[in-house]
């Protein structure tokens, strides 16, 4: 039997993170996985993890530019995990080892979340895990994954994208957006938000890839420097009725013009992006505050309490109560905010 080396204590307890390794995965992924669940922040409110680099033997595993992993556990260990995370690629139509595949179906098979970060798709598909499930991957290799895997049905333009409790990513940064969002679910999004802002990087982003697509490069012209103050504007005034005609208004554009210049720079409209962040100021504040239901409603700018929890349920799948009694703090350490909207607000409008 193997030895699993963990005592009673907080790794006993501690939300456990399967890194599968095997030769041709990508280092940057390799070390994206374990800046978000390999790195202590408990000290700082962030939840214990369990990360396991787990190959199918312990030998070292090749990586490119001389780099190599250790592996610390073998497969045996996967049935511990409750999250698998698949690495992209560096050669996207590397096979990987036969073991590998058979473990990550039997994980399937028990019901345990598998990620997979960009070409990490491709592993996914030589299990046959995607095989009439809904993925994605880089939109340079969507052509690649539909010919070599047309079983899959690719999805396009997404940053990441769930089926059946299988995950995968866009290219790069999409798979820190997709740990990100994993951390979200499990832990809550305090817990993402403490990680990300270790990171120094944004909790979430709104839009599809499509924007990376047509948009390689930041706008730096006035309109962009526009919206981004007035982005940052609506930050702090969430807690106020806001509507696309006020927030163009702000710009100096017609609501039309507005809307068309903030979808083209975000990859989402103000309204959906608005969104985004009242949902996110409100799970801040049930996971931060035991304030009533209708005040939180009212500092995340919904209005009203049935229509947050309509939001919750539609984008979510759940209600404010359910959200809070899985992920409020303890009523010893929940401090209750005297915060107005903008000291809750969600993504940075800025660091996208």
């Amino acid at each position: 039997m193997e030895n699993t080396g963990e005592k009673s204590g907080v790794k006993e307890h501690a939300y456990r993170v399967a890194l599968v390794a095997f030769p041709g995965i990508r280092a940057f992924d390799v070390s994206v996985i374990t800046e978000v669940w390999g790195t202590d922040r408990t000290a700082r409110g962030a939840p214990a993890f369990d990360l396991r680099r787990v190959a199918p033997d312990t030998t070292p595993v090749p990586m490119r530019g001389g780099l190599t992993l250790l592996p610390d556990r073998t497969l045996d260990w996967l049935p511990r995990a409750d999250l698998i995370v698949i690495p992209g690629l560096d050669d996207h139509l590397t096979s990987a080892p036969t073991p590998v595949l058979d473990a990550l179906r039997r994980a399937h098979t028990r019901g345990t979340t598998i990620a997979a970060l960009c070409g990490g798709a491709f592993t996914l598909a030589q299990a046959g895990l995607l095989d009439g499930r809904r993925a994605i991957t880089h939109w340079n290799l969507i052509d690649l994954l539909r010919a070599h895997h047309p079983q899959v049905t690719v999805v396009p333009d997404a940053l990441f994208i769930e089926d059946d409790n299988i995950w995968t990513a866009a290219g790069t940064a999409a798979g820190i957006d997709l740990c990100l969002h994993l951390v979200r679910q499990a832990n809550g999004a305090e817990a993402a938000a403490t990680i990300a802002r270790s990171m120094v990087t944004a909790p979430f982003r709104t839009g599809t890839q499509a924007q990376f697509i047509e948009h390689p490069t930041p706008r730096t012209d006035r309109d962009s420097d526009a919206l981004a103050a007035v982005r940052e504007h609506a930050l702090r005034h969430l807690h106020e009725p806001l509507t696309v005609a006020d927030l163009a208004a702000r710009a100096g554009m017609s609501a039309r013009s507005f809307a068309r210049h903030f979808t083209a720079e975000t990859g989402t409209t103000p309204l959906r992006w608005l969104l985004d962040q009242r949902i996110a100021a409100a799970q801040k504040l049930l996971e931060r505050t035991d304030l009533p239901m209708p005040e939180v409603a009212r500092r995340a700018g919904f209005g009203s309490e049935v229509t947050m929890r309509q939001h919750f349920a539609s984008r979510l799948a759940t209600s404010p109560r359910a959200y809070r009694a899985a992920f409020s703090a303890t009523p010893s350490t929940a401090p209750v905010s005297t915060a107005t909207g903008s000291e809750v607000a969600g993504s940075s409008p800025i660091a996208r």
